[in-house]
């Protein structure tokens, strides 16, 4: 088995609302004008740590559990998507998103719930909560793309034909689904592995004279054979039959 897939049992308990919580997420993102890593720190935030840590957090058996867990609706978790770009914002925003503008946002887009502002307050409490108050977001794939994206157009000409769009793209399909939203769990060669497959479909084949597989092995001491097998993955992913 790959080393960053996971199990049989982990696969069968991915839940059917991930997708549309993912649309919902991106969306939101996008209508929020937020910068590119917000987005993907709110991804991390939301996907890697709060989503797959509710089920342990509600089995606790504390009997003052908030109510927006007792049950875990669509809309409220919606609304904690929302809070993890808030949060997200916070981090790495010098201006960060206001709860009016999430508020009025949540107000078009959340239709089975109404949130008050006091509501969008305690949710952000409640996402500490379970994430343990730790919310760092350093270790991020997005951060080491972007880093490798500007040292292959130092050295590459084509560097500017290579499509950074491409990049984010491939980024949001990875977290489709949980086989391959796992890749996360290891930034960089991830990072790396994302740049070759937007190398191979963005260049055209005529010009992919660049090594770009040994640069990305020796910039980021990623073994070459792991990035290969990632790419090859993605490369799936992204041409599958949807």
């Amino acid at each position: 088995m790959k080393k960053w897939m996971w199990s049989e049992q982990q696969r069968s308990s991915s839940s059917p609302l991930r997708l549309p919580l993912l649309q919902f997420l991106i969306q939101s993102a996008q209508e929020l004008k937020v910068a590119p890593i917000v987005k993907y720190a709110a991804l991390s935030l939301f996907f890697d740590r709060f989503y797959p840590s509710l089920s342990r957090f509600t089995q606790q058996g504390d009997d003052t559990a908030n109510w927006l867990l007792q049950p875990i609706r669509e809309s409220n978790l919606q609304l904690f998507s929302l809070i993890s770009i808030w949060v997200s914002s916070k981090i790495h925003d010098s201006r960060p998103l206001s709860v009016k503008s999430l508020k009025s946002l949540g107000d078009k887009t959340i239709t089975e719930q109404h949130f008050t502002t006091r509501d969008f307050v305690e949710a952000e409490v409640v996402l500490l909560q379970v994430l343990d108050f730790e919310i760092g977001t350093a270790n991020n794939a997005f951060v080491f793309l972007e880093e490798l994206y500007f040292q292959f157009k130092e050295v590459a000409k084509l560097g500017e034909v290579l499509n950074f769009e491409a990049c984010i793209d491939i980024m949001d399909l990875l977290y489709e689904r949980d086989e391959t939203s796992v890749l996360y769990s290891s930034p960089r060669s991830l990072a790396a592995s994302v740049l070759v497959a937007s190398y191979v479909i963005t260049v055209p084949k005529q010009r992919q004279e660049f090594p770009v597989l040994p640069w990305v092995k020796f910039v980021t001491s990623c073994k070459e054979e792991d990035i290969k097998e990632i790419v090859t993955d993605i490369l799936k992913h992204v041409f599958e039959p949807s």
